[in-house]
């Protein structure tokens, strides 16, 4: 059984995006993403601190916008349009989930497809689902990037992906239809209106897993020799816990590792490889703008 360890796999793209970064800055661009941040998510101010420290490791400028829970829609809109204008940010990204007063919907289109190395503007959900070049969704890409460098090949395999989010499911199902050589797999997509989930998920070569639901691929769920992918990140009570939780992911890893041939472990697994692919969206988005800034001149 081997385990697709997605730190290993970061820290080598965070060696090859600093010497990006170095070469950028060598010609006088800076790579410079603004994150907005709503609100007091503990979560959320985890995933925003873990990606600004990223950053301040490739050289990257990170700007950190931490509005109040009560801070209206048109000011968001009105600070994301500051940064649309803004020549020297590259990159934009908001932090969700967004308070419910605010529509998470209007906020992703108010950004510059240009600049949205989130990847969920549909202009660019677009561009990727045609198979043009975009900025595809962080951590779609990063399971894509995972499987090409462990050498794990989906073409003509059978892979299942449970869940149909925009954030995951939908782009990595569409992703692996791709006609590429690290792609051109069949893919099943499984969801909550899916009967006998079970029938699916046994027929599986490689196994996706994005549900939110801590543990909720067991052993039973799997077929002997399989690759699983677990993207889930879930906290569960635990007293021997100096913070009184524990993090799981939606896959019962104890039981399911033994199992299978390859699989990605929570907290280390697709987690770094979604941070690195946000890092790389930017280091890309300031290399195309400079790109256009030169030739405009």
């Amino acid at each position: 059984m081997m385990i697709l360890d997605g730190k290993v796999i970061a820290n080598s793209i965070y060696e090859q995006l600093r010497c990006e970064v170095e070469y950028l800055r060598q010609q006088g661009v800076v790579p410079h993403i603004a994150l907005l941040l709503v609100g007091d998510n503990p979560a959320s101010l985890t995933y925003v601190r873990a990606k600004s420290r990223a950053c301040e490791r490739v050289g990257i400028r990170s700007t950190v916008l931490h509005l109040p829970a009560e801070t209206s829609e048109e000011e968001v809109l009105w600070h994301i349009q500051q940064w649309n204008v803004d020549p020297t940010v590259h990159g934009i990204l908001v932090q969700l989930p967004l308070p419910t007063h605010i529509d998470s919907e209007r906020v992703i289109l108010s950004i510059d497809p240009l600049k949205d190395v989130d990847g969920f503007h549909p202009v660019n959900i677009g561009r990727m689902l045609i198979g043009l070049p975009s900025f595809v969704p962080c951590t779609p890409a990063g399971i894509i990037e995972l499987l090409r460098r462990y050498d794990v090949s989906v073409r003509g395999k059978h892979v299942v992906v449970v869940g149909r989010s925009l954030i995951v499911g939908k782009p990595v199902a569409n992703l692996l239809l791709q006609k590429a050589p690290w792609a051109d797999a069949i893919v099943t997509v499984c969801h909550s209106a899916t009967a006998n989930l079970r029938q699916y998920t046994r027929s599986a070569d490689v196994l996706i897993v994005a549900v939110g639901r801590a543990e909720f691929i067991t052993a039973d769920d799997v077929r002997e020799g399989a690759v699983v992918i677990d993207v889930g990140i879930n906290r569960v009570p635990d007293d021997t816990s100096p913070n009184g939780y524990r993090i799981v992911g939606d896959v019962a890893f104890a039981s399911v590792a033994p199992k299978v041939s390859a699989i990605t472990p929570v907290p280390g697994g697709v987690g770094p490889m979604t941070i690195a692919m946000l890092l790389r969206n930017t280091v890309n988005a300031a290399n195309g703008q400079a790109w256009r800034k030169h030739l405009f001149q």
